[in-house]
């Protein structure tokens, strides 16, 4: 998904439990932090090399490709690769629409399923509440194979407002201007090209964020009507025309604080934390041969190992970050579907909340801040609930 998708990195924001993410979407988290990390992971200073074996010279950055000639995103190239990015989030979005669907119905306390006794690995039984498989399972009885795919149609939409914003953004305020972060830098002086490439695509995603949410409002009341088998929110065109007569204008825009401030930490997070292991903790005369100093056939093996762990050095702090962020994302979609007339949002399922900080103080309180972030084992904790109460 990546940066097609702004609901931010699939994988990464649900990663408390490995599948969580997978649904979020999240999207574009990813995508947004990982053209930063390209360059941010470059080896540190070349005086660090072995002096038989020079350092090789920096790759040109996927941005640099873009701005020159001959790359992916120049001249009359530009909107087909940008059609094709569209098409392929779509696909994405498509595929992974069933997860975030069982993911927000269980972010909204739907259990329409008893619990089943199991035991953990000490041997002790626990309940455990319907995995996604037995979730979805239980959605296909209902409303057939196609049910699923409930609110896919303004996902579709949201994401692809989203990748076309970006795109243009590129073109209004360009990133050539930014200097790309070099293995000739020093610490000092790659740290503020990290720190202002991260700016850029901060302002990016807060823009796509603001501009695709409206679309990800109706879809998530789209999902949630299967709670009480409403069929308020039909249509895109339609469900534009309730929310402003119900709620105004800002009621296309609830839940969207948590979602940005999700967004601004998950980024900062992944590009800084990503630096600083790669600066300081990676190591460059670790090599995969005896003695480290690499061989005549192959100058550069001295550095391979190193630079396969920066590789893997953003995956994992996604991962890490995105446990942390969670809950923003959680408000962020509670507060999406509250008191707009759905029966998911309101009692006995939610209190109305007056603010996201209203929402995330009471799930705060019932124990329930990362609910939906794993959707394989879910266990039936002290604070978990069929229902809000």
């Amino acid at each position: 998904m990546g940066a097609l998708d702004p609901e931010v990195a699939p994988w990464a924001r649900g990663g408390a439990a490995g599948m969580a993410g997978a649904g979020a979407g999240a999207g574009a988290r990813g995508g947004a932090a990982a053209g930063v990390e390209a360059r941010a992971r470059d080896p540190p200073p070349a005086h660090r090399a072995h002096p038989r074996h020079p350092r090789p010279a920096a790759q040109p950055s996927a941005r640099r490709m873009d701005a020159g000639s001959g790359g992916l995103g120049s001249g009359d190239n530009a909107p087909t690769t940008e059609a094709l990015f569209v098409a392929l989030g779509a696909g994405v979005t498509a595929l992974s629409h069933p997860l975030l669907y069982v993911k927000l119905l269980i972010q909204v306390g739907h259990e329409p399923m008893p619990p089943t006794i199991g035991t953990n690995v000490l041997g002790r039984k626990v309940l455990y509440l319907p995995s996604f498989f037995t979730y979805a399972k239980y959605i296909v009885q209902v409303d057939g194979k196609i049910g699923l795919f409930r609110g896919l149609s303004p996902r579709l939409m949201s994401n692809a407002l989203s990748t076309v914003t970006r795109g243009s953004m590129k073109k209004v305020f360009p990133p050539d201007e930014i200097e790309q972060v070099s293995n000739k830098d020093d610490m000092k002086t790659s740290l503020k090209k990290v720190v202002k490439e991260t700016s850029y695509e901060m302002m990016m995603q807060c823009v796509s964020r603001m501009l695709a949410h409206p679309l990800h409002v109706i879809s998530m009341r789209c999902m949630v009507q299967f709670v009480g088998r409403e069929a308020k929110y039909s249509g895109v065109l339609s469900s534009i025309g309730k929310i402003f007569k119900e709620e105004g204008l800002l009621g296309f825009f609830v839940g969207l604080i948590p979602h940005l401030l999700g967004d601004v930490v998950f980024l900062w997070g992944c590009n800084l934390l990503a630096h600083f292991i790669n600066a300081y903790l990676v190591d460059d005369s670790v090599s995969d041969t005896p003695g480290g100093l690499g061989n005549d056939q192959n100058p550069g093996s001295q550095f391979s190992q190193a630079l396969a762990i920066r590789s893997y050095t953003k995956f994992v702090m996604g991962i890490a970050v995105s446990m942390l962020t969670y809950p923003f994302l959680l408000v962020g979609d509670l507060m999406a579907v509250n008191n707009c007339g759905l029966q998911a949002g309101l009692p006995p399922y939610s209190p109305v909340f007056k603010s996201w900080i209203h929402c995330w103080k009471y799930l705060s309180v019932q124990g329930q801040l990362f609910r939906g972030s794993s959707l394989l084992f879910r266990r039936v904790s002290s604070g978990s609930c069929f229902a809000l109460e």
